[in-house]
């Protein structure tokens, strides 16, 4: 049987999700820049600090489960973030794949979420979720700094030659 916090967890899940894909639509029209790509696994490491409380501790084979199974959904998001150069600026391309990859890992992690709450504490398992997040985002963002900078190489070495 699926509790409440549980229920709750996917609700503020499903909202972060849209949130993300909003943000990401609105990215596209702005020119981004490495701080863009590089603050958002800065501003969620602070999460790291609930495994101060002991409730939100897990074990080894938990932790490394979370991070790689994080870093396995990260492949996805990698592959559907691209970066191409207009007006002289660096943009994010939209992609229409990148919104229903990220619907169906929430569905995936709220599916999870469920089946796993019936066998693991839910202070663990919230830390495995983060830990699984955190596992996506480092390699995500990594991987998208390494294609901005050799797209404002490129630039560069455009301007230089003119």
């Amino acid at each position: 049987m699926v509790n409440t916090v549980t229920i709750f967890s996917a609700i503020i899940a499903t909202l972060m999700a849209l949130t993300v894909i909003m943000v990401r639509i609105k990215a596209s029209k702005k020119p981004t820049n490495a701080k863009k790509i590089i603050l958002p696994p800065f501003f969620m490491s602070t999460g790291a600090l609930m495994f101060i409380d002991p409730f939100f501790r897990v074990s080894l084979s938990e932790f490394l489960e979370a991070i790689l199974l994080g870093m396995l959904f990260s492949i996805l998001l990698i592959k559907t973030s691209k970066f191409e150069i207009r007006d002289e600026a660096i943009y994010l391309k939209r992609s229409k794949a990148f919104a229903l990859i990220l619907i169906t890992l929430l569905i995936v992690r709220i599916g999870l979420k469920s089946y796993l709450s019936m066998s693991i504490d839910i202070g663990q398992l919230s830390g495995m979720f983060w830990i699984l997040a955190f596992g996506m985002i480092v390699p995500w963002r990594i991987a998208m700094y390494r294609s901005y900078r050799k797209l404002e190489q490129e630039m560069f070495n455009k301007t230089k030659m003119v």
